[in-house]
């Protein structure tokens, strides 16, 4: 959501500074949050579609680890075991007692050995949606002013629904952090003014050059 919305509001502040009109203004603001959504679910398809496949992998070499050394594999799972505090000989009980089911082994195997829970490999469509969405709710918010039909006023509206906006993303974002949900929402608000301001300001350069 803050790259949505952080790319989407330096974008429309460039355009607006460059002079366009809000029909332009507004055009820009809908390619951007298409372009941007749609490159954000796909990267995020691609990404967890490529760590799926990787899990996927190791955990085939697993089985087939399994299937041929089923002795090794047993006591290297034992090893886990005792390395958590069960007696070795108990250890070895256990371990020997999940070998003879093969399905039971290689899940145990996989949680144990590489830290992976078979049933929540990720999905990359659900990745891909989520990430488009949560972009597209984010770039959505300088287009408001526009979408309503305000003109002269959209940018300044705009500015400040953003501006709420970036600080709102801040103070949640410190709900994860532990840090001061005030301190949060201010840092993101004064980087976010400052890329678009900076936008801005580049689109007002070019604008006078180009006219």
């Amino acid at each position: 959501m803050n790259d949505g919305l952080v790319s989407n509001t330096c974008l429309v502040m460039g355009v607006a500074g460059a002079g366009v009109g809000p029909s332009e203004i507004l055009l820009t603001g809908i390619a951007g949050l298409l372009g941007g959504a749609f490159s954000m679910g796909a990267g995020e398809f691609i990404s967890m579609l490529s760590q799926r496949e990787m899990f996927e992998h190791q955990i085939a070499q697993e089985k087939d680890e399994l299937e041929r050394y089923p002795d090794q594999e047993a006591e290297e799972l034992a090893l886990i075991y005792e390395a958590r505090g069960i007696p070795l000989n108990e250890a070895r009980d256990m371990a020997k007692h999940l070998i003879a089911n093969p399905e039971q082994a290689l899940d145990a195997l996989t949680r144990e050995e590489l830290g992976l829970n078979p049933e929540e490999l990720g999905s990359p469509a659900g990745a891909a949606i989520s990430s488009f969405l949560t972009f597209s709710v984010g770039a959505c918010v300088p287009l408001i002013p526009y979408l309503l039909g305000y003109e002269k006023e959209g940018i300044v509206i705009a500015a400040v629904l953003a501006g709420i906006a970036l600080f709102g993303v801040g103070s949640a974002l410190s709900l994860f952090s532990g840090k001061n949900a005030f301190i949060g929402g201010a840092r993101m608000l004064v980087v976010g003014s400052v890329a678009a301001a900076a936008t801005y300001f580049i689109g007002s350069l070019l604008g006078a050059n180009v006219a």
